[in-house]
């Protein structure tokens, strides 16, 4: 395996942020901080189905999905492709990563899905925009930190809080779910799902070659 060379580095009003490719995939770091690559993919997809199984039966076909993230694109790509979806919003806060989806080399993944009439892109910050949008969703699919407990700003520190979850609550419609991608399992944000008042809190876990598995949060607002 050789190592990384730098595609692009853009200085945003979060940080840095840089594209990089490794062999064949490539990869997204931000302040510094490894974010996501293109090498698996598969716990970025179980975000989707994760969310769309726990819907309630009879209001899986035609549901509306907010993805929090854009990322290497798997998740709305995985999204895009499943007709069960309505509308996928997709909050992306950094323009160099809407930029190399558009127009680099992630296009090759994200492309159909942004050429999807479905699909809109939100060019704004996840937090704020639950806590200021009147938009209601089926289901949040959140994906901006390496987890609950590991973030990559501060300022997404507050979307864990009780009062970011109460900002999420208000953005699901009633029974919508809520789907929170994590490097790790976190307990302490379990308790805070259920505190905060959802329902169907439990944890789906997916296997890695090294070290603990990759996680996805689930939680219901009741009815």
């Amino acid at each position: 395996m050789s190592g990384p060379v730098t595609l692009d580095r853009r200085e945003g009003p979060y940080g840095e942020v840089v594209l990089r490719r490794r062999d064949e995939h490539f990869e997204i770091i931000a302040n510094g901080t490894f974010l996501i690559d293109t090498s698996d993919g598969r716990s970025e997809r179980l975000l989707i189905d994760a969310a769309q199984a726990a819907l309630p039966e009879g209001e899986r076909a035609g549901a509306s999905v907010l993805v929090g993230g854009l990322g290497v694109g798997f998740s709305l790509a995985h999204a895009a492709a499943d007709p069960r979806w309505g509308r996928i919003a997709v909050v992306e806060r950094e323009e160099a990563i809407i930029d190399w989806h558009r127009r680099g080399p992630l296009a090759a993944i994200s492309g159909a899905a942004l050429a999807d009439s479905r699909t809109v892109i939100l060019h704004t910050d996840l937090v704020a925009h639950l806590r200021t949008s009147s938009d209601r969703y089926d289901a949040l699919c959140l994906d901006i930190d390496n987890g609950p407990d590991w973030t990559v700003t501060e300022d997404n520190e507050s979307l864990y809080t009780a009062e970011g979850l109460a900002a999420c609550a208000a953005r699901l419609k009633p029974g919508g779910v809520l789907a929170v991608w994590s490097a790790r399992p976190s307990g302490d944000f379990e308790g805070s799902l259920r505190n905060a008042g959802f329902s169907g809190v439990r944890t789906e876990e997916i296997p890695v070659a090294r070290g603990v598995p990759d996680v996805v949060h689930l939680a219901v607002r009741p009815g």
